[in-house]
């Protein structure tokens, strides 16, 4: 397909090239002119016609990525101008066969698909990767719950880092024994006693952050080292600081009671507004 659209009575077209695997001469292609729109249905039926085939057999059109390497049966209402705009530039321009990308025509089974021996998900995998890697799909930060074991510690793969984790729902992450708090702005079900009693007597950093993680680690401290504890919270207007004060002392309440609450607890939570 040549990546240079042109007009044609107000309606872009392109120019892909088809290659018949069943052809005589070897290397010999079907070059059609067809919208950007067009199905691979529609494409099929035409070079069925332009290259005088027996149109009652079952044909397919099979994406070529690598020469020899993946390939992928378009479904009829596949785009194929739309899979080759994904193409490198190069192959976009001109896509002969030696160079790796190109459509190829093909007899199919009666159900019109094509049998491959490697797995649907693995081809999928892998394309996902080459298409990452190429440039046309943004790279997802890796899976870090504590920002001090990121390869590369910038301000872009902080701010990643937190962002992916928000989107699945995990707020906490830790940064050494500094735990990160992202607002969710709604409840989340990670604070009942199971969680406290999950969290109890871990090493900090053990288990996935969260702030029980932290009221266990100065609860446990304290015990051990007859020492004083203190934990700061820290953030700006709105960023959930006294929410997570009301989740310490729970925590640390149902530690020194052993999961029941107490009179204590409800006194210094029911403190909390005349603070504010």
């Amino acid at each position: 397909m040549n990546g240079k659209a042109t007009s044609c009575q107000d309606e872009m077209v392109y120019t892909l090239q088809i290659y018949p695997r069943f052809a005589i001469k070897p290397g010999e292609s079907c070059i059609l002119r067809v919208p950007k729109a067009a199905t691979a249905a529609s494409v099929i039926k035409t070079a069925l016609a332009t290259l005088g085939l027996d149109a009652s057999k079952s044909y397919v059109l099979v994406e070529v990525q690598e020469y020899g390497g993946e390939e992928w049966v378009l479904q009829a209402s596949d785009q194929p101008v739309q899979r080759v705009l994904l193409w490198p530039r190069k192959a976009q321009d001109k896509h002969p066969q030696s160079d790796g990308y190109f459509f190829a025509l093909q007899e199919g089974s009666y159900d019109g698909s094509i049998q491959y021996d490697v797995m649907t998900s693995v081809r999928q995998e892998k394309v996902a990767q080459a298409l990452v890697n190429r440039g046309f799909v943004t790279r997802k930060p890796q899976e870090y719950d504590d920002l001090c074991n990121l390869p590369e510690l910038t301000e872009e793969s902080i701010l990643g880092t937190l962002r992916h984790r928000f989107h699945t729902q995990k707020i906490y992450t830790f940064a050494s024994n500094i735990l990160i708090a992202v607002n969710p702005f709604k409840f989340l079900p990670i604070y009942n006693p199971r969680y406290v009693k999950m969290y109890e007597n871990h090493t900090l950093g053990k288990l996935e952050p969260h702030v029980f993680a932290i009221a266990d680690a100065a609860f446990h401290t304290m015990l051990n080292k007859r020492v004083n504890q203190c934990i700061v919270i820290s953030g700006e207007s709105g960023s959930g600081k006294t929410q997570s004060t009301n989740f310490l002392i729970h925590c640390l309440t149902a530690l020194s009671q052993k999961g029941y609450t107490s009179g204590v607890e409800r006194t210094i939570l029911g403190a909390g507004p005349v603070l504010e």
